[in-house]
């Protein structure tokens, strides 16, 4: 009795894991080979404003039609004759996070096969369905579908006598596209591109939404060969595609330009660094060699003895400088690995998943240089370092995310990450990210040696000289050293926003790492100029001023995401407005510790070296 009823049990698991694999939706992967007439599977995945491209919601939210007649026995996703649409389609974490909802359509395509026209269902349309469809036209709505990973784009309908500034007006009408066009590309047996149209002379009056109208909803395909475009070239068409503009030459001239002027600034800047440093080496050697000269050292020898003095709180000090190194290294990791291939850079998604991965495997870097640091400069509460340096970035970024997701929840926008999601996130700081900042910190500690400081710290710290004219402020030089690395950066800055708080896929990172190189040396020359002429003041108190002068680009970072958001885009609303200045909050806050560990790091190096070289007392 007892083996009968394990047979049984085992025949149920059976039955019930074949029926959830029948149950789940069909799809072919990217590059799948396809025979003459096999089904080609369309994916939809969202709705949204054109200009609020985070603000998605599922694509059948809207009253589309989420069944049509199979004209093929046995055609994937078909039941009793009918293709079903609305079966929702297993995600990676990258799908999740780009806030993607794919689920099956109702399409029926098949390969090679010309389709003039087709219906896809004839539908009534409530007065509600009507008002849906209404405000989302009026709100400039756009659909995202998807054939393999080739992404689709068109617009829910549109207006008729619309004033541009007053908007709808007496006279002007509604319209809805029923009918959308498919263009797909051939390469062989490979689809290579993807596009879809709507018609104007197939449109539906829906301005008066006070009765029920019938709607034939349509589709064409046509499929065109591509012989020159190769399978691995596919996403090229997107950088230059109608409904996402570009301009490739305009972008590599503005680089160019940039690039040589940093590269006239850095080279104006050494020559006259490299004069004065040497007029300053012969003039102090020249008084060591003096014997018995009555003469007083001025200048930033005489602070030699309060130079390495160690800043106020070392522990912040030193995790700052921690979290800075791990986002450099993760950073500079994820542009060689997108230029190398390693990560997909046109898979939706993909480039977020490596960059939490590589952020949670480079915490080790974090936590090794932090611990290291705070060791050289004498502290003792190192399990405080630990836990501060883990928590410095993360923190933030979790309290901007319980805000920006509780709003994308009660949106019920796609955006909203899924609980699933958010316990993979937090599984990867609770089992890799902090583990690894804890060893990191251990090795630190255990491996530190002395800080190896070219001169005596005195007991009796030196009094600070007035500060003297305007532009000796702290504040003002923080500025000035966070605008010139800011202008190098500009032009590339403009489309970075263009592509992640748009619609364009960003492709060029051959040019970002050329970018964030050039930010990088700019930053160095800029804090390391800035600190000499402090020095030369007598004031010693670079430790925290280098930091700050090195991450001000940040700031002006988050500056000019207010005047992105308010003058080269159309966003608006508070779902998208939580996303765009949350978020960029978070970008500015990592570009304030990254560049600053960049800027006091090269300080440290410059001024360990100037006193090496002279003597002293």
């Amino acid at each position: 009795t007892s083996k009968f009823l394990c047979s049984r049990v085992w025949l149920a698991l059976i039955a019930s894991a074949n029926l959830s694999c029948a149950l789940e939706p069909v799809h072919h992967k990217p590059g799948h080979n396809y025979k003459s007439h096999e089904s080609v599977h369309v994916t939809v995945n969202k709705v949204g404003p054109f200009s609020n491209p985070h603000e998605t919601y599922r694509y059948y939210s809207l009253p589309f039609c989420n069944a049509s007649p199979s004209t093929f026995d046995g055609q994937d996703g078909s039941e009793d004759g009918v293709i079903v649409g609305g079966k929702k389609h297993k995600q990676g974490l990258g799908g999740n996070l780009a806030g993607d909802r794919k689920e099956t359509s109702p399409y029926d395509i098949t390969f090679g096969d010309q389709v003039p026209w087709r219906q896809l269902c004839q539908s009534t349309l409530t007065p509600s369905d009507l008002l849906a469809f209404k405000d989302a036209v009026h709100n400039d709505y756009y659909f995202e579908f998807y054939v393999e990973d080739l992404p689709m784009w068109g617009y829910v309908g549109e207006i008729a006598g619309e004033d541009l500034i007053l908007g709808e007006m007496e006279g002007s009408r509604t319209y809805l596209f029923p009918h959308l066009h498919f263009k797909l590309g051939v390469n062989g047996d490979k689809i290579v591109s993807a596009s879809i149209f709507t018609q104007s002379h197939r449109k539906v009056d829906i301005t008066d939404t006070s009765q029920e109208i019938d709607v034939t909803f349509s589709y064409s395909v046509e499929w065109i060969n591509e012989a020159n475009l190769k399978y691995s070239n596919r996403m090229s068409r997107y950088v230059d595609s109608a409904f996402l503009p570009d301009s490739l030459e305009i972008h590599w001239l503005s680089i160019i330009n940039s690039f040589v002027l940093v590269l006239l600034l850095t080279t104006f800047l050494s020559v006259i660094l490299i004069r004065i440093l040497k007029n300053d080496f012969s003039k102090y050697m020249d008084l060591d060699e003096e014997i018995g000269t009555e003469e007083e050292e001025t200048g930033w020898k005489l602070i030699h003895g309060d130079v390495f003095r160690f800043p106020q709180n070392k522990i912040l000090f030193a995790s700052c400088q921690g979290a800075g190194a791990q986002l450099t290294c993760a950073c500079f990791l994820l542009l060689v690995t997108a230029l190398l291939g390693v990560v997909s850079i046109t898979k939706r998604g993909s480039l977020l998943t490596a960059m939490i991965i590589i952020y949670c495997l480079t915490s080790f870097v974090g936590g090794y240089v932090s611990a290291k640091l705070y060791k050289q400069m004498g502290g003792t509460s190192w399990v405080n370092n630990i836990v501060l340096t883990s928590l410095l970035f993360p923190a933030p970024l979790t309290a901007i995310f319980m805000w920006v997701n509780s709003v994308a929840i009660a949106h019920k926008s796609t955006s909203a990450l899924p609980f699933g999601t958010i316990l993979i996130l937090l599984s990867l700081f609770i089992f890799i990210s902090f583990p690894s900042t804890v060893v990191g910190g251990i090795l630190g500690r255990n491996l530190a040696k002395d800080f190896n400081a070219p001169t005596r710290t005195k007991k009796l710290a030196r009094g600070i000289p007035p500060q003297g004219p305007w532009y000796n402020n702290p504040l003002v030089q923080t500025l000035f050293a966070g605008f010139l690395p800011f202008s190098a950066i500009y032009i590339e800055l403009h489309y970075i926003f263009a592509s992640v708080w748009g619609h364009k896929i960003y492709t060029l990172f051959g040019i970002l790492f050329l970018a964030l190189a050039m930010l990088t040396v700019v930053t160095s020359f800029i804090t390391i100029s800035l600190i000499y002429f402090q020095l030369a003041r007598e004031d010693h108190r670079w430790w925290w001023r280098s930091f700050f002068n090195g991450g001000s680009t940040g700031l002006f970072i988050y500056a000019y995401s207010f005047f992105y958001y308010y003058q080269k885009s159309n966003m608006d609303g508070l779902l998208q407005g939580s996303f765009f200045f949350g978020y960029m909050a978070i970008v500015s806050f990592a570009s304030f510790l990254m560049l600053g560990f960049i800027g006091w790091f090269g300080t440290c190096i410059f001024v360990k070296y100037i006193y090496s070289r002279v003597k002293c007392d």
